[in-house]
């Protein structure tokens, strides 16, 4: 007799937070951070990938990755800190600050980079930093962290144009199965959050139900996009276990079944 997703016991998973700001300031010291990892841990957490968003954060990235156990990060220049650096641009001192970082055993992929037409910088700014990310994920043969708000295809546009090998994860994703077919035929995941929680997020809730489970990461954003129920509370890798269960119940596959899928394809991802 098959357990039912509520039933399952934290034991019996493993799920990977493929999108977690643990970095912030929000999640608290040092010892808070590590008495919450522990909770993640025996709630089934057991990875969680931190993403990079400038070059003043990377480090500090770093040495949180290496005191706790099961996390890996990505570095790179998320496109709301693009205004921060000089002429909106790496120049050569941070593009080889970058690619040390990238050189480390704990950092996996390049981002969180990305376009954002919500923004008051220009697109035109945005896209300087994002390609210099994309020829940098190329030559190293890296996976990409993708942020998109209002700009797939331009952000399409791009990639298919690189044609990065180690592909990537368009995080948050929330766009159409036409977008969702798209990105995957060009070897990119699709991060899958909270919004999934809403019952008015019809277009996606539709979209995963109808892509392979093999397409799809787990992700929580925290302390961003809280599940339903949840709104106005900072979000927590302690929730990616209810973004699991919605998807299981949207798609009509058991918990187990979500969790080893999509833990599976963030390992495979992130060469892990």
């Amino acid at each position: 007799m098959k357990l039912s997703s509520s039933s399952l016991p934290s034991s019996s998973i493993s799920l990977f937070d493929s999108h977690c700001h643990f970095d912030f300031d929000v999640f608290g010291d040092v010892g808070e951070r590590e008495r919450l990892w522990e909770n993640c841990q025996l709630a089934g957490v057991q990875q969680l990938l931190v993403p990079g968003v400038e070059p003043e954060q990377w480090d500090l990235s770093y040495t949180l990755t290496e005191s706790l156990s099961g996390l890996v990060m990505s570095a790179g220049v998320h496109p709301w800190w693009v205004k921060k650096l000089n002429g909106n641009i790496l120049d050569s001192a941070q593009l080889k600050q970058l690619e040390q970082c990238l050189s480390r055993d704990k950092c996996v992929a390049v981002g969180e980079c990305g376009l954002d037409a919500s923004i008051e910088l220009g697109l035109d700014k945005q896209q300087a930093i994002f390609e210099q990310q994309i020829q940098l994920a190329c030559h190293l043969g890296l996976p990409l962290v993708i942020h998109v708000r209002k700009t797939h295809n331009e952000t399409l546009k791009l990639l298919s144009h690189y044609r990065p090998k180690a592909g990537g994860v368009i995080h948050g994703f929330t766009g159409s199965i036409d977008l969702a077919r798209r990105y995957w035929k060009l070897g990119f995941y699709l991060g899958i959050g909270g919004s999934i929680t809403y019952p008015r997020a019809n277009k996606t809730r539709e979209t995963v139900k109808l892509m392979p489970l093999q397409s799809l990461l787990l992700e929580t954003d925290a302390p961003d996009m809280p599940l339903k129920g949840f709104q106005g509370e900072p979000n927590s890798p302690l929730k990616l276990r209810g973004v699991a269960h919605a998807l299981a119940d949207l798609r009509g596959d058991t918990l187990e079944t979500v969790c080893h899928t999509t833990t599976e394809n963030s390992r495979r991802l992130f060469m892990l």
